[in-house]
């Protein structure tokens, strides 16, 4: 079963996300051969405060 983990920031729309799905999915189906049943897609949102660019959080750089 291939379970693909994606980590993002926060502040992505419902339909963004809906798209990274379908097409990660493809991408699997595709690349692997799996049946699309099988095929996992977790995004995991990261809070900007949490995510560092360069020694400084994504949230102090406006992202």
């Amino acid at each position: 079963m291939p379970f693909a983990q994606i980590h993002i920031l926060e502040g992505r729309t419902e339909a963004q996300k809906k798209a990274v799905i379908e097409k990660v999915t493809q991408a699997l189906v595709e690349a692997l051969d799996a049946p699309v049943a099988n095929v996992r897609v977790w995004i995991q949102e990261v809070p900007k405060e949490n995510w560092g660019i360069a020694g400084v959080s994504a949230k102090e750089l406006g992202r």
